[in-house]
């Protein structure tokens, strides 16, 4: 059980520094900027996804409720898939196409094991799918 919290505690955290940091580097690199337009994203979409992943970071490692964690996990899913698509479909390096698969490797082992670790979260969902 110990390894299994420290796994959680671990990939959540890596998870949350990274989201805050890219939430960073959207509000305040010119790079990034230009990195948006590359992709062919307007502008108020670097602003809106920098205040989505602060919240959801926020939320990723604050207490909340398991339904709240569980739209935060699916968010940032989307936005992991989503930029792989985008750096892959812009041919972007190799390098720009797997970090956002590594990231999503990391959330998934948070997701697992945040569920191994809350195995009240387990009944639950077996009850509400009977």
């Amino acid at each position: 059980m110990k390894a299994i919290k420290i796994t959680y505690w671990a990939t959540t955290i890596i998870v949350a520094i990274m989201m805050v940091y890219s939430a960073y580097a959207y509000l305040t690199q010119d790079t990034m900027l230009h990195a948006f337009r590359h992709l062919g994203y307007p502008d108020y979409f670097r602003v809106e996804l920098a205040y989505g992943k602060l919240i959801g970071a926020i939320l990723l490692v604050a207490p909340v409720s398991a339904r709240i964690k569980e739209w935060v996990y699916a968010g940032f899913i989307i936005t992991f898939v989503s930029a792989f698509i985008a750096h892959s479909a812009s041919g972007d390096p190799v390098n720009y196409r797997v970090m956002p698969l590594v990231f999503l490797a990391l959330l998934i082992t948070s997701y697992l094991t945040y569920h191994k670790r809350n195995p009240v979260l387990q009944t639950a969902q077996t009850n509400n799918s009977n």
